[in-house]
């Protein structure tokens, strides 16, 4: 069953009306103008840790059930739930659907990375034996079709060919870096990756396969999840401090902005919409809150905290046909913000 926010816009009208602080009505208007509604499903299947959805070409959603190794599968129109399992032990971190419909999923702790036709039910797995790919975990699709991704514990990245099987990987230099969220650069070939264990981010010449570690400002900074904005800004999240972060190619010029709740937010999932807007979950919040950055304006404009939102929402999907940020959360619901 799911739990609808379709008043949303009223109560924050409302929030509007009856506060009597002028930043704080100021900061309600905002928000009330940038976020339309908020649903929430709750996944019919045991406390799985139901996380990083992914919009499929026909609208449906995938999503990973980690802690009881499925792939789940959810329609919103229908609101109809499937369960597509995996091996015992297999982990799945991370699930994406290629345009053909084809699901490749993440068998983090399986040490492969999956295919599925999610008809048929049919599982491809191809293994790493690459020690430096040994835990697949963030997956990012570019051009051609083919898998840029993480492996955090491996401490490499790695490039998929999805039609030959073949994984070219390349090591992080820095020791015990953790890589961690990836995302493509503008021309969707050039992947960028958090080094979450380090104070680093890094990205991938897709020509050389040369990896270039950038060191952000603080040492204390620690990136988990980044993206990447139509101007080819890169945005981090720093999880450990309660920052965001731009970092500009062109120049190498890094700028950071205090999140509204400072070092208690850590900033965990990261994600561009079609604005240009940066939304960050506040990890460290109970509940999580999701909450928005227009870096045109330099100016946090929305918050809202996520009523299912113990935990962590850990990565979410944007679906610009809809105008809905997709997430998952730790107490095992899936949930759609919709935006303006």
């Amino acid at each position: 069953m799911k739990n609808l926010y379709f008043y949303l816009p009223i109560i924050l009208a409302l929030a509007v009306y009856s506060c009597q602080s002028g930043d704080a009505s100021q900061s309600q208007e905002i928000t009330a103008e940038v976020i339309v509604s908020l649903e929430e499903w709750n996944v019919p299947f045991d406390e799985t840790r139901s996380r990083d959805p992914y919009v499929a070409p026909d609208g449906t959603v995938f999503f990973a059930g980690q802690r009881a190794h499925y792939v789940g599968h959810f329609n919103p129109e229908t609101e109809e739930f499937r369960h597509l399992p995996l091996e015992d032990g297999a982990g799945p971190h991370t699930v994406t659907v290629a345009d053909d419909g084809t699901v490749w999923y993440a068998g983090n702790r399986a040490r492969h990375i999956g295919k599925m036709d999610p008809e048929a039910g049919e599982i491809t797995k191809y293994m790493m034996d690459d020690d430096y790919a040994r835990d697949p975990h963030t997956f990012a699709f570019d051009n051609d079709g083919n898998i840029w991704f993480t492996a955090q514990g491996g401490n490499g990245v790695g490039h998929f060919n999805v039609t030959t099987g073949e994984a070219k990987v390349i090591p992080v230099p820095t020791e015990r870096a953790r890589p961690y969220g990836i995302r493509m650069a503008p021309d969707g070939n050039t992947p960028w990756i958090a080094l979450f264990g380090t104070n680093k981010i890094a990205t991938v010449n897709p020509e050389t396969m040369e990896l270039t570690e950038i060191e952000l400002p603080r040492e204390t900074i620690r990136p988990r999840r980044l993206d990447v904005t139509s101007d080819g800004n890169v945005w981090y999240g720093d999880y450990a401090s309660g920052f965001i972060g731009r970092y500009n190619p062109s120049t190498g010029e890094i700028t950071e902005w205090e999140m509204p709740d400072g070092d208690a937010s850590r900033p965990y999932a990261v994600l561009a919409d079609d604005k240009d807007r940066i939304w960050f979950s506040a990890s460290g919040l109970s509940p999580n809150k999701l909450i928005a950055f227009d870096t045109k304006s330099e100016e946090f404009v929305a918050s809202m905290e996520i009523p299912s939102g113990e935990g962590s929402i850990r990565h979410m999907d944007y679906d610009e046909r809809t105008r809905g940020l997709w997430f998952g959360t730790d107490t095992g619901h899936i949930g759609r913000l919709t935006v303006n």
